[in-house]
């Protein structure tokens, strides 16, 4: 401790001197020409130098002086680090000279937003700076054509959502062609929104799939039998711990149904695996909290954002489950042809920075997990914002009428009042007991209207009913007058897991030295409360104890499947350097034909690979048995990981020996017939991970084996 404190003052000496020369130097450049200011930061050959020249060009193209604040993120991101700036402090403009800088190499700079909407408004936005510098701007969204991404990547600076390019990863990785491919080699990536990107959104698997549609008719045969099941008598629920299971009256009702004979048997993996996502579905995800039904779809909600969240799907068969329980006709799951996560994509860059509001409360995991320091920017003016203490209350009931209440207190006074809640149910239930009082929704169902409603959410009188208010995209400025009211009033109806998401919805009031209060009304009814009930009686009423619980929880879930991740990632990454030499003619001197082959053999032979892994993943709580006493006599305990890191060290050496024969096999077809066809490979859309693929479910399972042979659950 000691030890980092010295190295904070010392850093805070450096960028306090850096801050002073780089003043200096403006100055100095604020009297000369255009062409003389281009000329200097062309041949600058030091950062503080070029930090001034940026930002004397950002003053002149666009009418902004940079604060001292904004140039120590600046420093921070160029450092490498994450620079935590609170709302409203201007860091899409802090970014650009620490992207500049990194530019200058003419290897290409990855902006990553949050968003498309960002990634388009922010490029256009600070383009003219970039071209003063001398550097080319682009930007990257859904819908563009290959060609359009291709030349947006080959320019100095490219915007675009981690999503983007991770699927333009993908699609690369399986060209059939050198200029099918869009990307060149990674070099710096500058992430906004940090926190969102590298921990919410980190272990969200990015899918490329394809192929003919699934068979889904067991999902909605298995749905039929379990609307018939009753809570308590055929099946449990721990909404704490996200579990199901079947009682033993379950279990009979289900064998009965299917005529299957033992449900625990191995032949009746992939009927079980689809009550259990159908018990899932039906008792654990709510329609109107965990996702909404439009469009004929089904339509996930970011818990983190509270919006919709394009293109994500839940893992196949439980998604299919919810698709059975809504009645809505089932997407194609087709077959996984490729898969990343955000937390491996970034570790292709070998440069990364980043900036976000809240930071520090996940430095620890920022620096163990990716190496990157957390630098706490001070404000450019005081923070003045009151933050109320919480309001607890034993009963749900009470805390919402003690809400309506709150609001209808404030309204009068013309304060206006952002109130942040944790569903679009819960938005519109409270939005029911404010008929009399004038506001405005704002949540998933209308997400496309928020930059409107919260231009507004700062005037006099205005009442915004919102979900998570997490990497909005609007700053809440204040009406005329309004300052003199108090500001604005942000009000939470509850804590959520993480403190980062609570202090993302605090932020929006106080920013730039503007008034303004927080409070958050919370009760023992709570989703966090009812989930942590069974923690230390010393922290059931505090929900700021949980949530540093709950978040060490997390770090350590995230570890968890980061443990199972890498061995795949390193095979992963071998089996596409070889490809990419396939595609690109360095491996051999291949016919046009055979290196085809050669390609399409890969990828069918990867994903082929990638199922066999996803099965072994599901069967894992089978061996499990082990752990039965007296299931299996003789039989070794065994940890699931080193049995999974055992059996894909056996079978990647058998993948990479079927290659070069099945090559062989399918030139010789072609040759013999004349002809060889390729098919098409589908579509993309991403899905949630679940967050204990072994553990939890593996409890269920063994539970429910005890209760089938010894009729007890011990």
């Amino acid at each position: 401790m000691r030890q980092f404190l010295r190295s904070l003052i010392a850093s805070f000496d450096r960028d306090r001197f850096a801050i002073r020369r780089i003043n200096a130097i403006r100055a100095e450049l604020a009297r000369v020409s255009d062409d003389q200011l281009r000329d200097v930061a062309t041949r600058a050959s030091s950062l503080l130098q070029f930090m001034a020249a940026a930002a004397v060009a950002a003053s002149r193209i666009l009418g902004q002086e940079m604060y001292d604040v904004q140039l120590r993120g600046a420093l921070a991101l160029a450092h490498g680090s994450i620079a935590e700036m609170q709302t409203g402090e201007g860091k899409t403009l802090a970014a650009v000279p620490a992207v500049a800088w990194l530019a200058r190499a003419r290897k290409g700079v990855h902006v990553m937003t949050a968003n498309d909407y960002l990634a388009g408004r922010d490029a256009r936005w600070m383009e003219d700076i970039y071209r003063f510098l001398g550097l080319s701007t682009g930007y990257v969204q859904q819908g563009m054509t290959p060609a359009e991404r291709r030349a947006a990547y080959a320019c100095d600076v490219t915007y675009a959502t981690a999503n983007e390019i991770g699927f333009d990863v993908l699609r690369d990785r399986l060209a059939l062609r050198l200029d099918e491919q869009v990307h060149r080699p990674f070099f710096a990536a500058v992430i906004d929104e940090v926190d969102s990107i590298l921990i919410d959104e980190a272990r969200i698997p990015l899918v490329i799939a394809g192929g003919d549609a699934d068979d889904t008719a067991p999902a909605y045969a298995v749905d039929q039998v379990v609307r018939r099941l009753r809570p308590g008598a055929h099946y449990t629920v721990d909404v704490g711990g996200h579990n199901t299971a079947l009682t033993d009256a379950g279990i009979r009702a289900v064998e009965d149904a299917f005529g299957c004979g033992n449900l625990f048997e191995e032949r009746n993996l992939r009927l079980h695996t689809a009550v259990q996502d159908s018990l899932e579905a039906h008792a654990l995800l709510r329609r109107d909290v965990d996702y909404l039904v439009k469009g004929g779809a089904i339509e996930m909600v970011d818990e983190f954002k509270g919006r919709i969240a394009l293109n994500r799907r839940w893992p196949a068969g439980l998604h299919t489950a919810v698709e059975a329980k809504e009645s809505v006709a089932p997407k194609s799951q087709g077959m996984v042809l490729g898969s990343t996560t955000i937390q491996h994509l970034v570790a292709l860059y070998p440069r990364v920075c980043g900036m976000t509001g809240t930071a520090s409360t996940q430095a620890i995991e920022f620096q163990t997990v990716y190496g990157l320091w957390v630098e706490t920017i001070p404000t450019n003016r005081p923070v003045i914002r009151l933050d109320q203490p919480d309001m607890l209350f034993a009963k749900k009931a009470e805390k919402e009428q003690a809400v309506v209440e709150e609001i209808r207190r404030v309204h009068s006074t013309g304060q206006p009042i952002l109130v942040g809640t944790a569903s679009v149910e819960e938005s519109e239930r409270l939005s029911a007991s404010l008929a009399e009082v004038p506001h405005r929704v704002l949540n998933a169902r209308d997400d496309e209207v928020e930059a409107a409603i919260i231009a507004q959410a700062g005037q006099r009188g205005a009442v915004t009913i919102s979900t998570n208010m997490a990497v909005r995209v609007t700053d809440i400025r204040l009406g005329k007058g309004v300052a003199a009211l108090g500001g604005l009033y942000v009000i939470s109806t509850n804590r959520h897991e993480s403190r980062r998401i609570d202090n993302q919805l605090r932020g929006r009031a106080g920013r730039q030295g503007d008034p303004g209060c927080s409070r958050f009304f919370v009760s023992l009814e709570d989703p966090l409360m009812v989930k942590y009930d069974d923690l230390d009686s010393r922290y059931r009423d505090d929900p700021a104890s949980i949530q540093r619980l709950v978040e060490g929880q997390h770090l350590d879930q995230r570890e968890f499947l980061h443990r199972y991740d890498v061995p795949v990632e390193g095979q992963r990454n071998k089996i596409h350097t070889y490809r990419q030499s396939v595609l690109d003619g360095t491996a051999q001197c291949r016919s046009g034909l055979e290196r085809q082959i050669t390609l399409r053999v890969i990828d069918d032979l990867w994903a082929d690979y990638l199922a066999r892994l996803e099965d072994f993943r599901a069967g894992i709580p089978w061996q499990s048995y082990a752990a039965v006493p007296g299931f299996f006599v003789g039989v070794d305990y065994r940890d699931p990981h080193f049995t999974f890191l055992r059996q894909i060290d056996e079978w990647f050496p058998e993948l990479e020996a079927a290659i070069p024969a099945e090559v062989a096999r399918r030139l010789a077809k072609a040759e013999a017939d004349g002809s060889v066809s390729f098919g098409d490979r589908g579509a993309v859309w991403t899905y949630l991970t679940t967050d204990q693929p072994f553990g939890a479910w593996t409890e269920r399972v063994l539970k429910g084996i005890r209760k089938k042979l010894w009729g007890h659950g011990t």
